[in-house]
């Protein structure tokens, strides 16, 4: 029976396996998202080297290529021209066709052209790397079958197929589909899990959205990136310098009046604070609907589960078919109506860049006022934590 130079047992294969897809894991999440379609962090030469190395010799995938279509992806999220959003294409399309969905977009020049600026272009890229994509593959299927015989194969196919599956598949589709969100950002993200190991952090999608340029995609205290454990260890000893992290809110629970910082840090950590006010906002619908059927118990033409989540969306948003349901909805509760009209002026004060800071300091004063004066607890309750923002 044919073997190659190296004989394991079965474990060991599997070992190899999942051992070379965690380091191209690596490579796409430390070396092609943070560091260069975000510029989170700067690499060291050898490491950025190393890892565009492994990523041609196990993906064939192009830097400026993928950069590209990363950065159009956050430019027009789930528009017509995102390049794969399950919001456009659908769940099952990205799931199963993914890639075909990057290799059509990687074809478009005018992507290229205009968001990949900044990648490598040294004469290895463009005279191997860019040039030579296909050889970097071919190159592994030879050494997998030189070093593990018929064994090798099936080691090829998973690396092969594995990117395609966790990046094309679940990040790019299960990541605008399902899971939970710390941040009410303007898309669909999610994150998949709280601990990103599997796909290198990126499991964290959510947090990325919310702050694109960040090194660490973890937010909450149970949250894990082992990504941003290797930036980390790298940095300790030289070899990555980070630049960008996400803030973290803090409170100066003295304040009794907003001002200059408070409105700089609610407008840094609005996806933050939308997010908190639509946690309150649930909690006022839910009580608001319960009063709302004693007084009028007949409303079976309201569909209450996506009331709530429209309330919780931009009035803009809101589609026509569903206005007069929420119109509706909103005439019955006073408290539910101001607390809506106060989400719709809070989230216009990030919005409105013809006015001046001094002018939006003393909107967001008088939206504070007239919150604690609305007399909705709740709402009261927000806004005494909202001037506390430093």
């Amino acid at each position: 029976m044919l073997s190659g130079l190296i004989d394991l047992p079965w474990w060991g294969y599997v070992v190899y396996a999942l051992v070379v897809t965690h380091i191209t894991i690596a490579a796409v999440t430390i070396f092609l998202h943070r560091a260069q379609a975000h510029r989170g962090l700067d690499l060291h030469p050898v490491v950025s080297h190393f890892f565009r190395f492994w990523l041609w010799l196990t993906t064939g995938m192009v830097t400026r290529e993928w950069v590209s279509i990363h950065r159009k992806h956050h430019a027009r999220c789930e528009t017509l021209e995102d390049p794969h959003s399950p919001q456009i294409f659908g769940i099952r399309k990205l799931l199963l066709e993914g890639s075909e969905l990057y290799r059509a977009e990687a074809k478009n020049r005018e992507t290229i052209e205009k968001f990949g600026s900044g990648t490598p272009d040294d004469w290895i890229e463009r005279n191997l790397y860019s040039r030579y994509s296909v050889m970097g593959p071919y190159t592994t299927l030879a050494l997998n079958v030189l070093l593990f015989g018929p064994i090798g194969i099936t080691i090829f196919a998973v690396q092969m197929l594995w990117i395609p599956v966790t990046a094309a598949g679940v990040i790019n589709g299960i990541g605008h589909f399902w899971g939970y969100r710390n941040f009410a950002a303007e898309d669909a993200s999610r994150n998949i899990l709280p601990w990103g190991i599997i796909i290198g952090g990126e499991e964290l999608h959510n947090n990325h959205h919310a702050y694109p340029s960040s090194a660490r995609l973890s937010s909450k205290w149970y949250e894990f990136d082992i990504g941003w454990m290797y930036i980390r260890l790298m940095e300790m000893v030289g070899l990555a310098h980070v630049k960008k992290v996400a803030a973290q809110v803090r409170l100066d629970t003295t304040k009794t009046v907003a001002d200059v910082d408070t409105l700089d840090a609610v407008i840094a950590h609005r996806y933050d604070v939308l997010s908190r006010y639509g946690k309150m906002l649930a909690t006022t619908f839910r009580q608001e609907i319960g009063a709302i059927r004693n007084g009028a118990p007949a409303m079976p033409h309201l569909d209450l589960s996506s009331l709530r989540h429209w309330l919780q969306r931009d009035a803009a948003d809101v589609p026509d078919t569903v206005r007069p349901a929420l119109s509706e909805i909103l005439s019955r509760s006073e408290a539910l109506r101001k607390t809506y009209t106060m989400r719709q002026e809070l989230s216009a004060l990030w919005a409105r860049s013809t006015a001046s800071k001094e002018q939006l300091v003393h909107q967001l004063q008088d939206w504070c006022l007239r919150a604690e004066q609305s007399g909705v607890a709740q709402l009261r309750d927000f806004s005494m934590r909202l001037r506390s923002y430093a």
